[in-house]
């Protein structure tokens, strides 16, 4: 019981504590809206005042509308709004008793419904689209430093960025361009390395461009573990050249390949440094203008150079990073495929586990306050033993692109895969520049399927409930957390969300704490960007793996973990 109230504490610290004095003003209103009925029920001239006060809840949500809400904002307070209305429903029977008493416990109901609903999606949304480009930045900025759960942890001086940052946010103003202020909006946040801080925008993107969009050259590029950068995803229009997947690239218009990363690559969110390493070639084959001079190790073994025009249409840079990351043409097939199970061969099973969702809202937020989650284990539970009777010895948990959900969706499925009772994640919030712990959330040992040996395969795109459940299985004797790339490394929970200038850009960041047994912000890096929940094992990116990913499209790293078992 003291879990449940820690983590509903845990929710509400992470909330605009604002919205619930509106909320609460509407609920107050009922409860006395309900008290006089109950009085007057008998007398039909105050009947026919209660019905006119029946319009006060909705009277108060639409101040609020006014006040705080932009068409973006509308769904964060649906709740509430909702809540407002019920009112004016047993207005409507409230001279038939009978019709009152009948309607009352479903108004009661559906109030506890929606007032539950406002309370578990609580957020710290803030609303600047009537201030201008500066003045709504400033805005983001102080409402960051105040709000921000990992500032000190990340070593973060907002307003150092600010000033770094407010002289492109002028010039956007100046010229009216509403990409130049995204733009500068995005590298403020990209600051953070955090990749619970996204930036949103909604301007007219056939008539504004960002400078972060990439140019399209024919080619991409990747570093192998051997040091080497080799081109990949090449079109066929620059194979007259001499380039073709698997050539050597040594210069980027002129300058050393280390050079160029350095200075031209100007889009780096990731979390933890590695990552963006790995990453930061790909980012560089989009780097340029209208043409590019590259310089590779051509057939005869010498160095030679060749100018590279920008194509229309197509999409190199996309490709490559879908191919690295085996991410779907279509999202929708990632999440489809969640919680699907097959035989990779006669011995080794797979699980896919792209999401810590269970595809019912309220069945996730009831099992987040309670700590555990029984559906998601035994649905588990019954996907195991169905490939433990085809024959598995091992098992291959998929967890590339995990995009997060309730960290104790994945908590269950650790449960099934060890014996012993272990620490999980504390639910905290950030007093004073300080970590309180409210909550804790734990695994069960049910042991099930404690001796399955068995990899996880995540990647960079592994996050938040998705980088806290590979960081618990990884502490399983039996489990091995491998991939190209580490985790993305970032656990906070979001909730916090500030809309700027005219709707043309907003912010989302975290503002609850997930905690270690330590009690420090669990998994996040710290300002050094080094991984907390590195992979155990790095699977090889050598050149023939590197064609088996960018130009074969075969899914290597699953290949490789079936091996890595067999062995």
């Amino acid at each position: 019981m003291s879990d449940i109230i820690g983590t509903l504490r845990f929710s509400l610290a992470g909330a605009d504590k604002v919205q619930f004095v509106w909320s609460g003003a509407i609920l107050l209103t009922i409860a006395i809206l309900a008290v006089l009925h109950h009085k007057w029920r008998y007398y039909d001239g105050q009947l026919k005042q209660w019905k006119k006060l029946c319009f006060i809840p909705f009277i108060i949500s639409l101040l609020h509308f006014i006040i705080y809400t932009a068409p973006h904002l509308l769904q964060n307070y649906t709740p509430m709004y909702l809540i407002s209305l019920l009112p004016l429903i047993t207005a409507l029977c409230a001279e038939r008793d009978k019709g009152y008493r009948k309607v009352a416990p479903i108004i009661w109901v559906l109030t506890a419904v929606f007032g539950l609903r406002f309370i578990s999606a609580a957020s710290d949304i803030h609303n600047y689209t009537r201030k201008s480009y500066s003045d709504s930045f400033h805005s983001l900025v102080k409402k960051m430093d105040k709000r921000y759960v990992l500032k000190e942890w990340k070593e973060i001086d907002f307003f150092a960025l600010e000033d770094k940052y407010m002289p492109m946010v002028k010039k956007a103003e100046q010229e009216k361009d509403p990409a130049m202020f995204a733009d500068a909006v995005t590298l403020f946040c990209n600051e953070l390395h955090d990749g619970h801080v996204s930036v949103h925008s909604y301007y007219d993107k056939s008539k504004y461009h960002s400078a972060f969009e990439p140019n399209d050259y024919g080619m991409a590029m990747i570093q192998l573990d051997s040091g080497e950068v080799i081109a990949v995803c090449t079109d066929e229009a620059i194979h007259s050249l001499g380039i073709t997947d698997g050539t050597v690239i040594t210069k980027w218009n002129g300058k050393p390949l280390s050079q160029a990363v350095q200075e031209d690559v100007i889009y780096d969110d990731e979390a933890v440094k590695a990552n963006a390493d790995k990453l930061a070639f790909i980012e560089l084959s989009g780097m340029g203008g209208d043409t590019v001079e590259v310089s590779f190790i051509g057939s005869d073994g010498k160095e030679k150079s060749a100018v590279l025009s920008a194509m229309e249409n197509g999409d190199t840079y996309g490709d490559a990073l879908d191919a690295l990351d085996h991410f779907p043409e279509d999202t929708r097939e990632l999440y489809s495929a969640n919680f699907s199970t097959k035989m990779l061969d006669d011995k080794c099973g797979c699980l896919v586990l792209s999401a810590e969702f269970t595809g019912g809202s309220l069945r996730d937020d009831l099992d987040f306050y309670k700590g555990e989650s029984k559906w998601s284990r035994e649905m588990f539970r019954k996907k195991l033993r169905k490939l433990k009777a085809q024959g598995m010895e091992y098992l291959v948990v998929d967890m590339r692109n995990n995009g997060g959900g309730s960290g104790v969706v994945g908590y269950a499925l650790c449960s099934l895969l060890t014996n012993e009772d272990m620490f999980a994640a504390g639910l905290g919030m950030r007093k004073n520049g300080e970590y309180v712990q409210l909550a804790e959330q734990r695994i069960k040992g049910d042991g099930e399927f404690a001796d399955l040996n068995v990899v996880v395969l995540a990647n960079h795109n592994c996050v938040s409930a998705g980088d806290s459940t590979a960081f618990c299985l990884s502490k399983l004797p039996n489990v091995t957390l491998a991939g190209i790339t580490d985790p993305n490394g970032s656990a906070q929970i979001t909730g916090g969300r500030c809309f700027l200038s005219k709707a043309l850009v907003s912010v989302s960041f975290p503002v609850c704490l997930m905690l270690n047994e330590n009690g420090e912000p669990d998994i996040d890096p710290r300002a050094d960007r080094i991984s907390r929940d590195p992979c155990e094992v790095r699977i090889p990116l050598d050149r023939d793996a590197a064609m088996k990913i960018f130009r074969d499209k075969e899914d290597y790293e699953l290949e490789w973990a079936v091996k890595y078992l067999e062995q």
